[in-house]
């Protein structure tokens, strides 16, 4: 049996990415099929296309990280039934008509969200969850610079630091962007195109006790500048770079630690974790109007190649999403 999908006849630019038939999943154990209404649009998706993320062994060749969507087939036993709604991150895949998430990572959608903005959630939400609480242990009255503030992971960063009690701080690349991260709830925030030597910039307000950084080689100098003794300095990204020269006697004089963290290749387990914190810490405060699900636009499947130019250039304030109605729902 065959779907419609995303599919490439080669890894490179946007021109190679086509909507064409695709096998379609078969359901397996612990496994829901899931009829895709919405999916997520992120870098990963950009780097896998371009030949530079593959996949993990045994996930989906197709694109895509987090997807929103109606359960079409359960396993028996299964706590989710045909018709549900869920939410939730998968392997990849989640550019088609169907796809199959794990069941211990699906969340049931509340019927407050549409799936646009359930879709924009999983993937930038646990991102942020795993690398601000558990690898970084930031706790309330730390100070966080947050690179990229603007971005999906970022918002989402931005945001979850206030609810942890923390300060962010913000970098972005607009006037537009610094903005919108004040309006998230960055305390400071600075250009990073008029300041490129941030560090003594962060020491001037206290410093950070973690960074979550998406760019890597390029900010490694300034990142453990502006830490603080004992700070964090979490690499998610290498937009800028892949290899710098490392400061071991200012790593060792302020206890810092450098860690390295992405979410695709975790266990299981850890995936199950982080996706409990968002059914249970997240959504609450989503429903309740505490957070604000910033979702900067949606494309129609077909224009899957205009979603990824304009995540590529940076242009987008918050989640990128396609929708991606089957032929049944229209």
């Amino acid at each position: 049996m065959t779907m419609q999908a995303v599919t490439q006849r080669e890894p490179g630019g946007v021109d190679t990415m086509e909507i064409g038939e695709w096998q379609r999943p078969r359901l397996a154990p612990g496994k829901l099929l899931v009829r895709v209404m919405a999916a997520g649009v992120n870098r990963a998706d950009l780097m896998q296309r371009e030949g530079r993320y593959p996949p993990p062994p045994g996930a989906s060749p197709l694109m895509g990280l987090e997807a929103a969507g109606w359960v079409e087939e359960a396993a028996e036993g299964s706590a989710f039934q045909p018709g549900d709604a869920v939410l939730g991150l998968v392997e990849g895949g989640g550019y088609a008509e169907y796809v199959l998430m794990d069941e211990v990572l699906a969340i049931a959608k509340p019927d407050e969200l549409s799936w646009v903005e359930a879709a924009s959630l999983p993937e930038a939400w646990m991102t942020a969850w795993f690398n601000l609480v558990e690898k970084a242990g930031v706790k309330s009255g730390d100070q966080v610079l947050i690179h990229a503030g603007a971005s999906g992971v970022g918002a989402a960063a931005i945001r979850l630091a206030a609810m942890l009690g923390a300060q962010a701080f913000a970098s972005a690349g607009s006037e537009e962007k610094l903005a919108f991260c004040r309006e998230l709830g960055a305390a400071r925030v600075f250009n990073y195109r008029d300041t490129p030597a941030f560090g003594e910039l962060v020491k001037s307000w206290g410093g950070a006790d973690a960074v979550l950084d998406p760019v890597g080689a390029s900010y490694l100098a300034e990142n453990l500048q502006a830490l603080n003794p004992d700070g964090v300095l979490v690499n998610i990204g290498v937009m800028g770079g892949l290899k710098a020269e490392l400061d071991f006697g200012r790593l060792l004089m302020k206890r810092i630690s450098l860690v390295g963290s992405t979410l695709r290749p975790q266990p299981l387990q850890v995936k199950a974790r982080l996706a409990a914190a968002l059914r249970d810490r997240i959504l609450p405060a989503i429903l309740d109007g505490r957070i604000k699900i910033m979702v900067d636009s949606s494309y129609p499947w077909a224009q899957v190649a205009d979603a990824h130019e304009y995540v590529a250039a940076s242009r987008n304030l918050g989640k990128v999403v396609l929708t991606m109605f089957s032929p049944q729902v229209g």
